[in-house]
């Protein structure tokens, strides 16, 4: 059988795999972003069908509201040569739930939440098997988890949560404590220049001992752990799996993470919890719009 096709559209980018029956990625293409991301986004199926055939396709996005999307769902349908299984573009962290419930770290759990930050904050449920997607596909968006009181610009543009603990704001706060007169290696390694601050130079810093970057890894810790917490305590799943920095930067942040967990949650609910690192990294949104796409057919 011609394996699956998955597309997860993101922000500079598209990214493409080929999956069979038994979740092996058989096929990857990876194509930056020109400015024209519908064109971007078919280039980068059709090297995967190329390699892999022209299998069923599902595709996933972190802006999933139909008005954004819907150039690029119009050019796949009209171009693209296999069956393009279109009910609704699915957003990535439900997308990349389905896939590490199918392979990933939460292979063979039928309740799983998955939660992610890197450059945004995404997260997905998967109950009973089945995506939980809600009434307008929106089931989950975790950027948006209210938890700082104070109201802020960046709030009511990208979401609360994604403002303190995605990238761009994890290099905010750690700018704003040198600002305001902490001494941070990471200024002496960009030589003072603060727009050239990226979020690896936060976690480097971290790991070698810099004090003010270790209190800011331990403040995204918290806000990461209050968001898990509202997660688990709605959905009650029987895994969590935690992804982007979480799972990349463990070493830094998981054990921080798990230990909100069990303050902010009741101990039998957090003794019942099981807890895991993502396993299908920048793949898993792709990944899982394939199995989507695939089960759509069946």
């Amino acid at each position: 059988m011609t394996p699956a096709l998955g597309l997860e559209l993101g922000d500079a980018a598209a990214a493409a795999v080929a999956v069979d029956d038994a979740g092996t990625v058989v096929a990857r293409a990876v194509v930056p972003s020109t400015g024209d991301l519908a064109s971007v986004a078919l280039e980068a199926v059709n090297s995967v069908a190329g390699v892999a055939g022209v299998g069923p396709l599902g595709v996933a996005a972190n802006y999933a509201e139909p008005s954004a999307t819907a150039p690029i769902v119009a050019l796949l349908k009209q171009q693209y040569a296999g069956p393009f299984v279109q009910v609704g573009v699915t957003p990535a962290g439900t997308a990349a739930a389905v896939a590490e419930a199918w392979i990933g770290a939460a292979r063979g759990s039928g309740d799983v939440v998955f939660f992610a930050v890197a450059d945004h904050a995404i997260a997905g449920m998967v109950r009973d098997g089945a995506p939980v997607l809600g009434v307008g596909r929106r089931a989950a968006s975790i950027a948006w988890l209210a938890l700082n009181p104070v109201e802020r610009e960046d709030y009511r543009k990208v979401g609360c949560l994604e403002a303190e603990v995605a990238a761009a704001g994890i290099v905010r706060r750690l700018i704003w404590r040198i600002k305001a007169g902490d001494h941070s290696q990471v200024s002496d390694a960009v030589g003072g220049d603060f727009s050239i601050i990226t979020l690896d130079h936060v976690l480097n810093a971290a790991r070698k001992g810099d004090g003010v970057s270790i209190s800011v890894v331990r403040d995204t810790a918290k806000y990461l752990g209050m968001a898990a917490a509202n997660l688990v305590s709605i959905a009650d799943p029987e895994k969590l799996v935690l992804g982007g920095i979480m799972a990349t930067a463990a070493d830094l942040l998981f054990e921080l993470v798990r230990a909100e967990l069990t303050r902010r949650l009741p101990k039998p609910m957090m003794d019942a919890l099981a807890i895991a690192p993502a396993a299908l990294g920048a793949d898993a949104a792709a990944i899982g719009a394939a199995r989507l796409a695939a089960a759509a057919l069946q």
